[in-house]
């Protein structure tokens, strides 16, 4: 009985030393990455976590759809005065601003587009055969006058892009920029900030 109890504590002696030996392998002034927070830090931190968790899913999808309102409202600002912070990712960088500007800096026939196409929609439905003759006469001129100004606007646009933004990635600006054009310039989204004449 003696023999076993003193096996026992001669075993957790040799445990404690081991225990030690690892203990001091590690540099006494090494820092272990951060301090050690407060009892009441720690408290504090403990409960800040669980309330910030939302009780219900109701809850958590009211604060999700709140988030996604208070986005929305940030881009339709940066949409209405050109704040790159929070502008929709297709029109993000200093690329897309300038084909913006380039665009918004020209006049063109494309963005006559719609209220051309009105009038010729007009002519078309009045029961005179000249009328509507001239009608489709002047859509089919229209359509080429604005494929022809499509093509200088981005031989244009791809030359200035190469010029400013040489080794930079432009895929994608040019027919970003043409697609612009078809919008009515108080129309466009986001709103242009340099005027027509005006070097972007």
């Amino acid at each position: 009985m003696f023999r076993r109890r003193s096996d026992d504590a001669a075993a957790s002696a040799t445990v404690l030393e081991k225990q030690d030996e690892t203990t001091q392998a590690r540099d006494p002034q090494a820092r272990k990455g951060r301090p050690t927070p407060k009892r009441s830090e720690a408290e504090a931190n403990r409960r800040n976590r669980v309330t910030a968790v939302p009780k219900d899913r109701k809850e958590a999808a009211r604060q999700g759809r709140e988030r996604m309102r208070v986005e929305r409202e940030k881009q339709r600002q940066a949409l209405m005065n050109g704040d790159e912070r929070h502008l929709p990712a297709r029109d993000k960088g200093p690329v897309r601003k300038f084909a913006r500007d380039y665009v918004d800096s020209r006049w063109s026939l494309a963005e006559f587009f719609l209220p051309a196409a009105v009038v010729i929609l007009v002519l078309s439905i009045v029961k005179v055969p000249t009328l509507q003759m001239l009608s489709t006469l002047l859509f089919l001129l229209f359509f080429v006058f604005v494929i022809l100004d499509f093509v200088r606007l981005g031989f244009g646009l791809r030359k200035q892009l190469a010029e400013r933004f040489a080794g930079q990635n432009t895929r994608g600006a040019v027919a970003y920029g043409i697609m612009r054009t078809l919008q009515m310039r108080r129309l466009r989204l986001p709103k242009p900030q340099v005027r027509r004449g005006e070097k972007p």
